[in-house]
């Protein structure tokens, strides 16, 4: 079945069996619908609300222009609160009101979980922050793309910055029973292994939310670590961080985006100094990259939060493509965005087979005076 047929019976099909449950549901019209969905609530809506305002942002310089071949760009957006279970009514929400690309989602769990109702859906899907490696390299997903690198790629610089800059010999790698965090430290676990340089001295999750890490603080500080690397998210990273300054644990802390975010330094407080993290590149270099926080700047009197350069370059990788292939028709949306380059705030790129961004990569940030600085390898 040709694939813009197929979506199109798809989202009758589920119109007709959510129309009690979402009253007044749009499933046609003359708009071309960008759908976002993410953590807009919660512990990690510091996540997801700067992807909804990236897409306002790019909605808004589309629409000025006149929008995408005569059609003006219509935003949709639903939150699910980071949480597998919710991300699948958010998706099928978001097919039920007729959504023609997402910008979405934003954390790997949700992402996986919401990926297969889009792809029956004939729907393209892009994240700006979900780097769980199987999204792409399972080969499960043609319809998902994303603007960040892959947790490989991230524990591999985490991992290389520990050995090699910091000097750790012991490292206990800890994360957060996660589809992201958990797949980040197995692939540091890997890595650290095969450095042949230093031995992982300790390797657990710990539960997320749980109001005290006594336990497994203790537990780095029997194990002998001189570095911990740990793979999760900000809420967790601030009680671990904190519980080991507390008991006075003089060991190097690294983790990666999920903790790289300005939350992290305001609930961790003075306990942040000298944490390391690892995040998606400095782009401040690039003109489109100033411009696009400039933009922010104006529009919300704020800086930009967590992923927001990558959410704003996936934002107009999407509606570029749309606009480039002449059609919101998922076969001609991948293949504009796997052959046309887009000039974006991460750099001009395009996509691999695979859907990862050719040319995005990962940096390593250290928490000075309150806030991240890149710190060279």
């Amino acid at each position: 079945m040709q694939s813009g047929l197929k979506k199109k019976l798809f989202v009758a099909a589920v119109a007709l069996g959510f129309a009690m449950a979402v009253p007044g549901a749009v499933v046609a019209g003359d708009t071309i619908k960008l759908g976002v969905a993410g953590a807009q609530s919660g512990d990690l809506a510091s996540y997801g609300l700067p992807t909804v305002k990236a897409a306002e942002l790019v909605v808004a310089q589309y629409n000025a222009k006149g929008g995408i071949n005569g059609k003006k760009v219509e935003l949709l957006v639903e939150d699910d609160i980071c949480k597998p279970e919710v991300a699948t009514n958010s998706a099928t929400l978001l097919v039920t009101k007729g959504v023609d690309v997402v910008l979405g989602h934003i954390c790997s769990g949700a992402t996986k979980a919401a990926l297969p109702i889009y792809k029956e859906a004939g729907i393209v899907v892009m994240s700006p922050s979900a780097t769980n490696p199987d999204l792409t390299q399972s080969g499960d997903y043609p319809n998902f793309f994303r603007t960040i690198a892959s947790d490989d790629a991230q524990a591999k610089t985490e991992v290389d910055f520990a050995i090699g800059t910091i000097g750790a010999k012991k490292i206990a790698v800890i994360h957060d029973k996660g589809d992201y965090g958990k797949g980040l430290a197995e692939f540091a676990k890997v890595f650290v292994e095969k450095s042949g340089k230093a031995e992982v001295v300790l390797f657990e999750g710990v539960t997320p939310g749980a109001v005290d890490y006594t336990a497994i603080v203790q537990k780095i500080k029997r194990s002998g670590a001189d570095a911990v690397i740990f793979g999760g998210y900000h809420p967790e990273a601030s009680k671990i961080v904190s519980m080991m300054k507390k008991k006075r644990m003089d060991i190097v802390f690294i983790s990666d985006d999920g903790v790289k975010d300005d939350t992290f330094i305001k609930v961790a407080g003075e306990n942040a100094e000298g944490v390391y993290a690892s995040g998606p590149q400095d782009n401040s270099k690039n003109p489109l990259s100033a411009a696009s926080i400039e933009a922010h700047k104006a529009a919300y009197n704020a800086d930009p939060g967590a992923f927001y350069e990558n959410a704003y370059s996936a934002a107009l990788a999407l509606l570029n493509a749309i606009e480039k292939a002449g059609s919101t028709d998922m076969a001609a949306v991948v293949k504009a965005l796997q052959t046309e380059k887009v000039d974006t705030p991460v750099g001009t790129i395009y996509f691999d087979e695979r859907g990862d961004a050719v040319g995005v990569g990962f940096a390593m940030y250290q928490v000075q005076n309150g806030q991240y600085v890149e710190v060279k390898k």
